[in-house]
């Protein structure tokens, strides 16, 4: 009996020395970091609450977090109504459903990296395939990338291209897990099928959707790979994200860890902060 209870703590014992190890090690020393100033990684020189005191002062701080919720909202949004949209169509698909949810799954697994890049040339201005669609029925050839009311508005698409075909299955997962007695029901009570969505699938969906919303909102919180990659935080920053402003705080000179280090533990504050209202909203819904 000893060796049983031991066993299932033995197979998990190797992943959570790797992730103590790699993550939570890393997160305690950020922690730590961020009451320090370092410009060399070797030598510190304590400073207290000083990191989180410049950077709430910093103008540019606000201008990043502005472009961050934004960018956030308008990702969970999209990406939850079109994901909702996909799961309801392919599970409905009677055919060719497992060939559908490949297509659709198969920008999940392409590096987010290569995806900036890709999306970089086809949303070109001049000889981009997009503008020259739009080119050619007459609509003209938008700045998508370099124009400054346009460029968040082209990394929350293709933000939402990169997660649909994932929040989709995770969604389709909780459609199959419906009782179809319920729809048999409803249509013999006459519903339609917009009623039957309405009052039954949409209701009893979410659980499920409160973990699309709660994923993509720590998704959009950590964009940063093919932002960097499609625009580089431009124009004129109009496109700098949280993740970005720690990047270049770390890495580009002046080179300033600490503060580097305050900016990520403000970013795990705020993340934690919004997972756990969301998940009390989604527990309070389902007792409701």
């Amino acid at each position: 009996m000893r060796g049983k209870t031991l066993a299932p703590y033995l197979f998990v014992l190797p992943n959570m020395v790797i992730f103590g190890v790699f993550t939570i090690w890393p997160a305690f020393n950020g922690f730590n970091l961020s009451f320090y100033d370092s410009s060399n990684g070797r030598t510190y020189r304590p400073v207290g609450t000083g990191n989180y005191s410049n950077i709430l002062s910093d103008s540019q701080f606000w201008g990043v977090v502005q472009h961050t919720v934004l960018f956030t909202l308008g990702f969970v949004l999209l990406s939850t109504v079109l994901a909702t949209a996909l799961a309801l169509m392919l599970n409905a698909q009677r055919r060719g459903r497992g060939a559908l949810s490949a297509a659709y799954f198969l920008p999940v697994l392409i590096s987010p990296v290569v995806v900036g890049i890709i999306w970089k040339a086809a949303l070109d201005r001049t000889t981009g395939l997009v503008n020259e669609v739009l080119s050619a029925i007459g609509l003209g050839s938008p700045g998508w990338l370099v124009d400054s009311s346009l460029s968040l508005i082209s990394i929350i698409l293709v933000g939402t291209w990169i997660h649909l075909g994932f929040y989709a299955m995770i969604l389709i997962s909780g459609l199959q897990s419906i009782d179809t007695s319920l729809y048999e029901a409803a249509r013999m009570d006459g519903a339609s099928v917009w009623q039957s969505v309405r009052l039954i699938t949409l209701p009893l969906l979410r659980p499920t959707l409160m973990v699309v919303i709660i994923l993509a909102t720590i998704a959009g919180f950590q964009a940063f790979d093919f932002v960097y990659t499609l625009t580089g935080g431009g124009p004129v920053g109009a496109t700098t994200l949280i993740i970005q402003y720690i990047y270049e705080n770390a890495f580009s000179y002046p080179i300033q860890y600490g503060l580097a280090s305050a900016a990520a533990v403000i970013l795990f504050v705020v993340v934690f902060a919004v997972t756990f209202v969301n998940y009390a909203i989604g527990r309070r819904s389902e007792s409701i």
